[in-house]
């Protein structure tokens, strides 16, 4: 069922998944499009981002964002299409980047919402590298990892939208870059095109020896993303005062108890001390300075420009295909930025 301008899909948290979500965990409903009262405008949903913490948000448990209710609209960053609007600045046409979730229409009053212009060039790109995951790659890495010249960056996900613009990034900064990715296509993409000075298929036999032969003087910042394996790795190689940012665990995400195996808590927490490295979560929302935003904007769109930034995204058609594709994103199968195209 493709989007109409009568009816409005939503998907919506149907059940809390144990492990990786279900056929159960989501579901399609239609409904009325919502009226526009007062001082609000219509949206109408063009393309809708996937984004691993979306696995978070299923669950009841603490964290920095309230939990999806259940029977609620799955929680997701759009850009959207003004239908119609009693709001001062948003107009017919204007594309807008709104917080509107899993569904083709939403009434908005223009709280947190950006407007896009008529139409943007690339309008998709404000969910990816102009937006949330390249402001976490731009600022985790310059405010947290805080690279020198000369320094060894290793990033996991290297190929996904985060990852591969901390790399780019680190590049420009004049670094040693060494990304992990899953798969030989993956590495391919990020040294050929992306440029980083190595890629390691974590996928691989003697995934760790051939990190450590990547890395022969040691790790000075390491962009945490994944967790697992591919941290246990990385534990040895840290070198002293090496930095941490921590944006995300996506391959602890969907464990319905603790992991199985040996228990690294020791090695990890022992690591840190020795080495004295700094290790720093961040939620890209509330992190930092709006001044950092600001800077983000200006230096990326000018990278971009200039060719020093690649960017690759993977358009999913269609709201009904969002759960499946979640599901890919969170065990690794995505290539590039996950975006919907909704409308």
């Amino acid at each position: 069922m493709t989007q109409t301008p009568n009816i409005n899909r939503r998907i919506v948290l149907a059940q809390r998944p144990n492990g990786l979500p279900d056929k159960n965990t989501l579901r399609l409903e239609t409904t009325d499009i919502p009226k526009v009262s007062s001082g609000q405008m219509l949206l109408r949903t063009v393309y809708l981002s996937l984004d691993p913490y979306m696995r978070g948000r299923m669950n009841d448990a603490k964290s920095y964002a309230e939990p999806v209710k259940i029977g609620d609209v799955m929680t997701g960053q759009v850009v959207a299409q003004v239908v119609s609007s009693d709001l001062d600045g948003f107009v017919p046409g204007d594309y807008v980047l709104s917080g509107s979730g899993w569904q083709d229409y939403a009434i908005s009053d223009g709280t947190e919402v950006i407007n896009l212009g008529q139409p943007p060039q690339n309008p998709s790109w404000s969910l990816g590298i102009l937006g949330m995951p390249g402001y976490t790659a731009y600022a985790g890495l310059l405010k947290i990892g805080d690279p020198k010249p000369g320094d060894t960056v290793v990033v996991a996900a290297a190929s996904g939208p985060v990852g591969a613009t901390v790399g780019q990034i680190a590049k420009i900064k004049g670094c040693r870059v060494v990304g992990i990715a899953g798969g030989a296509d993956k590495c391919a993409h990020v040294t050929d095109r992306l440029g980083f000075d190595a890629c390691i298929d974590h996928t691989s036999d003697n995934f760790a020896e051939h990190l450590n032969a990547a890395c022969p003087d040691g790790i000075d910042v390491y962009f945490e993303n994944v967790g697992g394996k591919v941290l246990y790795a990385v534990l040895p190689l840290l070198n002293e005062f090496a930095r941490m940012p921590v944006c995300g665990v996506v391959s602890w995400y969907n464990l319905a108890g603790l992991p199985d195996g040996p228990d690294y808590g020791p090695a990890i927490m022992g690591t840190i001390l020795r080495m004295k490295v700094k290790v720093q979560g961040f939620i890209i929302f509330d992190s930092f300075p709006q001044s950092t935003y600001k800077d983000f904007v200006r230096d990326m769109t000018g990278w971009l420009a200039d060719g020093n930034v690649q960017y690759k995204e993977q358009i999913i058609q269609g709201l009904e295909a969002a759960p499946a594709a979640l599901n890919d994103l969170l065990v690794g199968k995505n290539f590039g930025k996950m975006v919907v195209k909704v409308g």
